[in-house]
């Protein structure tokens, strides 16, 4: 009987094997979770206004995926299903999969690329243009990370510190779109699934104009929005607005 040998790990696409330790430290060790068991069944365990969470809704209205959605709490007690579903981070969104969950959003917007071949793509076929994707859907967490200072951080040296690098990320995004309609080139995909949600986010928070930082970002940002993907998935000022003041309670900065 012939024997499969996995290839060794330097012999491996790096991308696929990024993909396959991830999937496996997420899966291994999972039961099949009671409430997902149903062969087939999508469960999405998000937050409405958590920009992560909607990259993963947009991703799967975009490729036309039924999906069952329920909303975390993320301020009190976390749900038992959230604590096994993602046991290392403890954080939205986690998407379950005939039972077996996977965690981190630009993880599940990968997995299902994998998952649903026959859905409408969002990583392009080129393999450099492919390869290129992920790279900037993670830049993109960039403005996250800046903006997580805004609310975190008491004082106007810190916040304009985090205005300073947003505005950078920003700017980079915008250069590396260029004249294109999208990322990818004329079709909407997977970094503007990543990007759009954090585009405009921090703006009234941070007192300053993605208009003025980044022109062409901002005109990209109002052509996604006329997607119903991303209008229907995007919440609206206030909601997030309230969400920072939660934020910025729950951290004790006033």
């Amino acid at each position: 009987m012939r024997k499969h040998v996995r290839p060794a790990v330097g012999t491996q696409n790096p991308h696929k094997l990024f993909k396959r330790l991830t999937l496996e430290r997420q899966v291994s060790g999972s039961t099949v979770l009671a409430m997902a068991g149903k062969k087939s069944r999508l469960v999405l365990l998000d937050y409405l206004v958590s920009p992560f969470a909607q990259r993963c809704r947009i991703a799967l209205a975009e490729k036309k995926i039924p999906c069952e959605f329920i909303e975390q709490e993320i301020f009190g007690a976390k749900s038992e299903l959230l604590l096994r579903s993602n046991p290392a981070h403890k954080k939205v969104p986690v998407l379950i999969h005939d039972g077996l969950p996977v965690a981190e959003s630009l993880v599940i917007l990968d997995y299902l690329e994998d998952a649903f071949p026959d859905s409408p793509p969002l990583l392009p076929a080129d393999p450099y243009a492919r390869a290129q994707a992920p790279f900037w859907a993670a830049y993109s967490d960039k403005i996250y990370e800046a903006g997580t200072r805004l609310w975190k951080l008491p004082g106007e040296a810190a916040h304009a510190q985090a205005r300073g690098d947003m505005a950078e990320a920003l700017r980079t995004l915008g250069r590396e779109l260029g004249e294109k309609p999208f990322f990818g080139g004329e079709a909407f995909g997977f970094v503007d699934v990543a990007v759009v949600p954090f585009a405009r986010r921090y703006e009234r928070l941070g007192g300053f104009s993605v208009e003025e930082v980044a022109p062409g970002l901002a005109a990209w940002a109002r052509r996604c929005g006329e997607r119903e993907s991303v209008a229907g998935n995007l919440q609206p000022e206030e909601k997030v607005d309230q969400f920072f003041s939660r934020l910025k309670e729950h951290f004790g900065v006033v």
